[in-house]
């Protein structure tokens, strides 16, 4: 018995190790290069208390129209990353 077991283990020994290449594919994170988006110049920060109501109704429904832009701009740099 212990000689076959000494021809097993000296079957082993003599066997070339077999070289292979293995390609891993892992997933690295890229920073994400996205240019800044700029904060336009509000419709409202000329305003004065002095100006008419009307006045300061139109600055208020322009800085809407600006925020909702200005807010795509934001949504799109954001999702360009993904």
């Amino acid at each position: 018995m212990m000689v076959a077991l000494c021809f097993v283990l000296a079957g082993c020994g003599t066997r070339e190790p077999e070289v292979r290449t293995v390609r891993v594919e892992v997933p690295v994170l890229v920073p994400c290069k996205t240019q800044e988006v700029a904060v336009p110049p509000w419709a409202t920060a000329s305003l004065k208390k002095s100006d008419s109501v009307e006045l300061k109704v139109r600055a208020l429904l322009a800085e809407r129209r600006q925020r909702i832009g200005y807010e795509r701009e934001l949504v799109a740099a954001s999702g360009a990353c993904r």
